[in-house]
């Protein structure tokens, strides 16, 4: 599976996106669109992340200026924010069921955990307390933070009906992930998910670029 990000800043509106090129000038584009020539291609996470959440003014000559990295509170305000955008040019995997129950028994309760989905569809965990989010790329689809032994820890994996759907809620994230080249993608409200047989359908009828 090869992967790359690319920097698209995104306009206030979101009706305006402009690409970081390989000389480090900017084309205008669609946000998330297929790779191009001349688009610069990130395979390294942490390059990545330090332009993720980067501000950005145009100059005199409306050439886009990086700033520096957007505060925990600056998405509140308008500006130009530069986003990582992931690219595939592979199949995407099926995130395992059994791996998650795995990766939720084993944590203990009273930590604020993260479960999360990283690029490989893998299922992992970070406690939040000491592991930022924000701009954290390798996370590609998250759940809600729990501390509770009534979602995370063993008990929580042996509820069969809450894992079902914490499941399918995951499918329903890693779908909108793939098909919008987000990170950090929320699951879905469990009144809106879909049958888990329509999430694999889909998974599996993905088009990479």
């Amino acid at each position: 599976m090869k992967l790359c990000f690319s920097i698209d800043a995104l306009s206030p509106s979101g009706a305006h996106a402009w690409r970081l090129q390989k000389d480090q000038t900017w084309r205008e584009c669609t946000y998330a669109e297929p790779l191009e020539d001349g688009d610069a291609c990130i395979t390294d996470k942490k390059t990545a992340e330090e332009w993720s959440g980067r501000r950005l003014t145009k100059d005199m000559s409306q050439v886009l200026i990086p700033q520096k990295k957007a505060g925990t509170f600056d998405f509140l305000m308008r500006g130009i924010f530069a986003h990582a955008v992931l690219h595939r040019n592979s199949s995407a995997p099926l995130p395992d069921k059994r791996q998650m129950l795995e990766c939720i028994a084993v944590l203990k309760p009273g930590t604020p955990w993260l479960v999360y989905l990283n690029v490989s569809g893998h299922f992992a965990a970070l406690d939040t307390s000491t592991v930022s989010i924000i701009s954290n790329l390798d996370i590609a689809v998250r759940g809600e933070i729990a501390s509770s032994g009534d979602y995370i820890g063993a008990r929580a994996a042996r509820d069969d009906k809450m894992m079902d759907e914490l499941y399918r809620q995951f499918l329903g994230g890693w779908l909108d992930h793939l098909n919008s080249s987000n990170m950090n993608v929320f699951v879905p409200d469990a009144e809106k998910l879909k049958d888990e047989a329509d999430y694999v359908e889909a998974i599996r009828n993905w088009s990479h670029e």
